[in-house]
C-alpha cells in the first residue's frame, strides 16, 4: 500500500474530515503513536491502515480500502 493510498483508503472510510483527525489525534497501541507519528517514523501504511482498522473496527471485507485492490 502506497502512501496515497493509505490516505485514500482513509479519507473513503472515515470521511475526509474526520480522517485528518484520526491521523493526527488517534493513539494507536499497535504501532506506539498517532498514524502521522508511525508514517513519520517509518512503519509502513499498510500497517498503520491494518492497526487502524483493527483499532476502529473496521469489517475485514473494508479492509483493504474501498475502490483499492485487494490486500496483498
Amino acid at each position: 500500500m502506497r502512501l496515497s493510498e493509505f490516505r485514500l483508503a482513509c479519507a473513503e472510510e472515515f470521511g475526509p474530515e474526520y480522517a485528518g483527525v484520526l491521523l493526527r489525534d488517534h493513539w494507536l497501541a499497535a504501532v506506539g503513536g498517532t498514524p502521522v507519528e508511525a508514517l513519520e517514523l517509518g512503519v509502513s501504511p499498510r500497517d498503520v491502515w491494518e492497526a487502524l482498522c483493527v483499532d476502529l473496527q473496521v469489517p475485514v471485507e473494508r479492509r483493504h480500502g474501498r475502490g483499492l485492490r485487494e490486500a496483498q
